[in-house]
């Protein structure tokens, strides 16, 4: 008998063992998908980790494995390695990992569906929330569970179903879910009888009297060419029906008298490149030093960094090194920290390699990211794929190169559920699995990666000059302070000096960017009277305004109220708007410049795939004259007629309780900074602030990166914060604040008893309670230097420790390793 250890798609620590039916066992491998059954009623698709003649030691019974779903892998063999590699080091599960790397359309489980019984007859009164319910079967009898919380707007529908269920209303049962779904297409092609010229003559004799058929059938051998095997071509029944402009009927009469046949075809839903290839732009001298420096590093080491000035055409240095490792035969990932920037790079790359290049990121459908997934895994070609950070988990054969574009970005690190991996860090890895090399690449570095070229573990390449000897923008600081004590910015959120420079740029023809990093209409709303702000009822945070659905909203758990007309503890009318985001500022923009063509790029604005686009498009083609964003705006994007960038307020940038807020200020108002002037024209920002004096802004004003990261090394070394040390957060939750306080300070009582003063807390964070939930955090500061093994084993025992404690069992406790 074989028994094979599987991977479910759960937050589970270890795989589970099946026993493998004999009609299967010649069948089941590594790698392959199938279908378990786990708990009382679901089935999973679980991932075939390892196969075993040995007899599990178990008291409970193995149960077989359902159903095979795969003849061959869906996973390569470096994949399962580093999954195991990303549940080790951030310390999370390693189904987790599995339920975060595999597209959903691979996934196939089993899902709950409710049936309403039609002769139901209830004796008593039932609750509103059974009879909401009830009133969600309209049309339809059966409804999975999913579907009835989105129809009632019922967040936790299961015990209302169990009260339902006693009364005899409705019946519960479980169906697998259909998963990844092929794009079928209906062709037509000539009958195989037909082809032989007499016949053919002799089906246009009958079609005499039948017109219309006659013509399409004419129509139909002038597009396929199906006489000339040379260059004959397939036809869709959809393209024969638009060339001809004869109804779906007059097809189906040529289908029904057997001149033509139909049959289906599965089509790919990605969109190929059909554009003329271009070749490869010529580097400039400084940009072939570069591109020659990094070739030298990579023969002796894995990581390279290469520290560009915004515009200065690293992207050009990237296409030479991918087309390099294209034509060894290798593949090539470019990872980009945001979707916003794939729109622009995606045009660009397409034109240089063509159907080389795959695009993958969250904005596509399921069955899109299978699509993709299978290419990667059936097809031998040599491939550049493109996309964010999930892009990782891609079944590559043979990676010779990863790109980490604009890599200081914070949105390379994984927030919820977990894994909560770095992709830059685990980028690095990966390469090294495939024999591969790494190239990081940004104009602002994060301050670990600098630290670690400045000592010799990664290779530093700089390019210091902008394209073409273009100016760096002139960045000119603002005292508002001033301005609003002498009462020239009152009541607007515009200084003199940035209103002047947008009417000249409009007065050219030229474009600004208005960069707030705070998306809705104000961050909170504040009685006059009597100071009473309205907080969400899940969490200890204030509701921010958004005038657009005219509602207030929280940034952190989505709940949303109205907008109250008055106050209701004083009843006081006076209720006003404190602070500003971006829809303030764009209705601000719409009264001062009127003739001004306005665009909103933020959250809230570029939901969708095509939103995004569109946005970015249209600002690129000319069509905006003003484009207002967060720090979407931020991330690499290429705009030749910009001239004025206005930073509304720096200040909210850096006075956030984090050691990272000045290095993150200083890299947005640089990167946001660099986005002027990319062409002929030095470009112009207007750098807004109460501080003027203050030394990051005096820092961002001269672009001096180096000045900047001598003074956070300075005060890191000092208190023991990273790149000297690295960082463990603990975060443990509960409902229950008294709970999670003692077990809090209990679990950080063990720790201290084996890492000392490396153990630091509880702490209650500046956000208290997130979703209903009470929070507080451990932070472990670990040596640089320390192996990271033992400190896991430590971390790892005094878990298991805590688990014999009943009210530990009842907390929700996770790992934040490398948090930013």
């Amino acid at each position: 008998m074989k028994y094979a250890d599987i991977i479910l798609p759960l937050p589970l620590e270890n795989t589970y063992t099946y026993l493998i039916p004999s009609d299967l066992e010649g069948s089941v491998i590594p790698g392959c998908r199938v279908l378990v059954h786990f708990g009382k009623k679901k089935y999973y698709t679980g991932i075939v980790m390892r196969i075993s003649e040995r007899i599990p030691k178990t008291t409970f019974e193995i149960k077989e494995i359902y159903a095979l779903l795969d003849v061959t892998p869906v996973l390569r063999r470096p994949q399962l390695r580093f999954w195991q590699w990303i549940a080790s080091y951030y310390l999370c599960k390693l189904g987790d990992v599995y339920k975060a790397a595999v597209p959903s359309g691979l996934k196939l489980e089993s899902e709950t569906i409710v049936e309403y019984y039609e002769d139901f007859e209830s004796d008593i009164p039932l609750r509103r929330n059974e009879q909401t319910v009830l009133d969600a079967f309209t049309t339809k009898m059966k409804l999975s569970v999913s579907e009835l919380e989105k129809k009632t707007g019922l967040r936790n529908v299961v015990p209302i179903l169990s009260s339902l269920m006693a009364r005899g209303a409705v019946g519960i049962s479980e169906e697998i879910k259909r998963g990844f779904v092929p794009k079928l297409e209906t062709f037509v092609r000539l009958a195989k009888e037909y082809k032989e010229e007499n016949k053919l003559q002799e089906a246009f004799s009958v079609l005499k009297r039948a017109p219309k058929q006659e013509a399409l059938l004419i129509c139909y051998l002038d597009i396929s060419h199906v006489l000339n095997p040379q260059l004959t071509k397939e036809v869709t029944k959809k393209e024969l029906q638009e060339q001809s402009g004869y109804s779906p009927a007059i097809v189906d009469a040529l289908i029904k008298r057997g001149i033509l046949e139909s049959y289906e075809k599965e089509i790919g839903r990605l969109q190929s490149s059909i554009c003329r290839l271009q070749p490869l732009t010529p580097l400039t001298d400084a940009q072939e030093k570069a591109y020659d420096e990094i070739y030298d590093i990579f023969k002796t080491k894995d990581v390279c960094l290469l520290h560009g000035v915004t515009s200065s055409g690293k992207t050009e240095v990237y296409t030479h090194l991918i087309g390099d490792v294209l034509e060894k035969g290798r593949q090539v990932l470019y990872l980009l920290p945001e979707i916003a920037i794939t729109t622009q790079i995606t045009e660009r790359l397409a034109k240089l390699f063509g159907d080389k290049l795959l695009v993958y990121h969250s904005k596509f459908s399921d069955n899109e990211r299978v699509e993709v997934w299978n290419k990667l895994l059936h097809e031998n070609t040599p491939r550049l794929v493109l996309g964010v950070r999930s892009s990782l988990f891609l079944p590559f054969k043979d990676l010779g190169l990863i790109i980490v574009d604009e890599e200081h970005e914070n949105t390379y690190k994984q927030q919820d559920p977990a894994p909560r991996y770095q992709a830059r860090n685990a980028a690095v890895i990966l390469a090294n699995m495939h024999g591969g090399k790494t190239l990081l690449g940004s104009a602002t570095p994060s301050i670990d990666s600098y630290y670690n070229a400045l000592t010799g573990k990664y290779g530093l390449v700089k390019l210091s000059a902008r394209y073409g000897e273009r100016l760096m923008p002139e960045i000119v600081s603002v005292d508002i302070k001033e301005l609003k004590r002498k009462k020239i910015m009152k009541d607007t959120l515009f200084s003199p000096l940035l209103v002047q420079q947008i009417n000249t740029a409009l007065e050219k023809g030229e474009q600004s960017i208005l960069f707030q990093n705070r998306r809705g209409f104000a961050p909170m709303i504040e009685c006059k009277e009597c100071g009473w702000v309205p907080h969400c009822i899940n969490c200890d945070v204030s509701l921010t305004y958004h005038k657009y659905h005219n509602r207030l909203e929280c940034h952190y758990c989505g709940h949303k109220d109205v907008l109250p007309k008055q106050c209701p503890q004083c009843q006081s009318t006076d209720i006003r708007m404190v602070g500003f985001g971006t829809e303030k500022v764009e209705e601000e923009v719409a009264s001062l410049f009127p003739s001004a063509k306005v665009e909103r790029l933020d959250f809230d604005s570029a939901r969708t795939r095509s939103s995004y686009e569109r946005i970015i498009n249209d600002f690129e083609k000319g069509k905006t004259d003003i484009l207002i964003g967060t720090q979407m705006l931020s991330k690499g994007l290429d705009f030749a007629h910009v001239s004025v960038v206005g930073i509304l307020n720096a200040d909210s940038l850096m006075n956030y309780p984090d050691f990272r807020a000045h290095e993150r200020a200083f890299q947005l108002m640089v990167q946001v900074s660099g986005r002027a002037g990319r062409r002929e024209k030095r470009g112009v920002v207007i750098l807004q602030t109460s501080q003027p004096e203050h030394p990051i802004i005096r820092l961002v004003q001269h672009v001096d990166y180096k000045g900047m990261v001598n003074l956070q090394l300075s005060e890191r070394s000092l208190f023991r914060y990273p790149p000297y040390h690295r960082l463990i957060v603990l975060v443990i939750r509960s409902r229950d604040e008294h709970i999670l306080q003692q077990m809090a300070v209990l679990h950080a009582d063990k720790l201290r008893t084996r890492l000392g003063e490396r153990v630091l807390g509880p702490v209650t964070p500046p956000v208290t309670r997130v979703q209903t939930f009470h929070v507080r955090k451990i932070l472990l500061k670990i040596e640089a230097t320390a192996a990271i093994a033992p400190v896991r084993e430590i971390i790892e025992g005094i878990h298991a420790e805590m688990q014999r404690y009943l009210p530990f069992k009842q907390l929700l406790v996770h790992y934040d390793v490398d948090p930013v």
